[in-house]
């Protein structure tokens, strides 16, 4: 079995492992990031890069090289709720520059994060590698177990960081069991080409049966259907007809493409879950992003609190990780500091769910809307808007990266 030494190992390529080794690269430490995949290529991963996470990315030098990559820059959020278009969200109200939401394929956030890494010496990323296990010794962990392409290594470092998602295997053999609760969808994620007539950027089309999210990804749709948990089977069985049908009337801009969905197996199911640990951290292990809590679809947020979470993790460590191992009032004060904005995002995530991000939530508004409820609705936009934009576009909590870290 092959060993490696390093200062910190971080499981998943994830925006928290990748964003976390690029930090602790650049701090001059030696870290090493394994990701099983052999690229970072996912349907499923979220392609928002929110308004904290651009500041971030200024806070490295590395901002306007990101936004120098093709992407889509938004400042307004559009969600058409039973016929009526409503602009709930404007990012143009938050401070400057920073005022905008990026839309880019999260494969290519994640390659821009390895290829700036890979400018310093101490960042090491190894693909096709799948942490399995870990090395504990003297009631500490010490490192990974892994299977990479030429066999079994092993990776010993002062820190263990599991990054590798919701269903994270490490966390798993930490002996940490996430609290779940229960979330009433599912989402169906397929493409569908552009229509010839493209309105304004939506993000959501919703009524009474069902909720469809329009996600631009240049010449296509990257489109999620809200169903309700464990009700793909049913829909399946109504057949594709049905189908097709039911995306024309939830978002009519689909209906001229949804015969381009030829069959089911274009169409993924993805599991939508919440959940999160009481307890993130172990002597010489901590958990972040979807290992430490797994967040909804719901206001696109995941990337940028697991983004979030890798800065507070290395503002915190990375003076720690020079002398060696990190104590565990640092790692329990990681935790201190993210759990509670993560707790009332998942909060706001739970309620959305019950009110209208789910089938038939949208009946709770007359369809059409009466005229006093939009000149209601209109009415209170101005003031909904100021506080979406600062808790969707920047977070609860947002971080920064420390003066001595850039």
């Amino acid at each position: 079995m092959h060993t490696v030494e390093t200062s910190c190992v971080i499981a998943g390529g994830g925006p928290a492992g990748m964003m976390l080794g690029l930090i602790l690269a650049r701090s001059g430490l030696d870290v090493v990031v394994l990701e099983k995949h052999a690229d970072f290529f996912r349907d499923f991963r979220g392609d928002t890069i929110h308004p904290s996470t651009i500041t971030v990315l200024g806070e490295l030098g590395l901002r306007d090289r990101f936004l120098g990559m093709p992407h889509t820059s938004i400042r307004t959020l559009d969600a058409v709720v039973n016929g009526t278009r409503l602009h709930p969200i404007d990012f143009g109200m938050l401070p400057p520059p920073d005022d905008f939401l990026v839309m880019a394929p999260q494969w290519d956030f994640l390659s821009f994060l390895a290829q700036e890494a890979a400018a310093f010496p101490g960042f090491h990323l190894l693909m096709e590698t799948d942490a399995v296990g870990l090395i504990r010794e003297e009631g500490a962990v010490r490192g990974v177990t892994a299977h990479g392409p030429d066999g079994e290594l092993e990776v010993r470092a002062s820190l263990t960081v599991a990054a590798d998602g919701r269903d994270s295997t490490l966390r798993d053999a930490a002996g940490l069991r996430p609290r779940r609760f229960g979330v009433p969808i599912d989402v169906l994620w397929f493409r569908v080409p552009k229509p010839d007539r493209v309105p304004p950027s939506t993000l959501a089309y919703v009524d009474q049966h069902s909720m469809v999210i329009t996600i631009d990804r240049g010449d296509y749709f990257q489109t999620g259907v809200i169903i309700e948990k464990g009700g793909f089977d049913t829909l399946r069985a109504a057949g594709l007809p049905h189908f097709h049908r039911m995306l024309g009337e939830v978002a009519p801009v689909l209906a001229p493409v949804v015969d381009a969905i030829a069959s089911w197996d274009d169409v993924k199911l993805l599991s939508v879950q919440i959940n999160r640990l009481d307890r993130w951290f172990r002597s010489g292990f901590l958990a972040i992003g979807d290992a430490a809590h797994a967040m909804s679809p719901a206001f696109g947020v995941g990337v940028n609190y697991a983004v979030q979470d890798a800065v507070a993790t290395a503002n915190a460590v990375a003076a720690p990780l020079r002398s060696g191992p990190v104590d565990l009032r640092v790692l329990e004060a990681v935790q201190h500091r993210r759990l509670p904005p993560v707790a009332r995002m998942q909060g706001l995530q739970l309620a959305a769910h019950e009110f209208i991000a789910r089938p038939g939530g949208a009946a709770r508004l007359p369809n059409p809307l009466p005229a006093p409820l939009r000149a209601l609705l209109t009415a209170a936009m101005p003031v909904a808007r100021r506080a979406s934009a600062r808790i969707v576009g920047r977070g609860f909590l947002p971080e920064h990266i420390a003066p001595e870290l850039r």
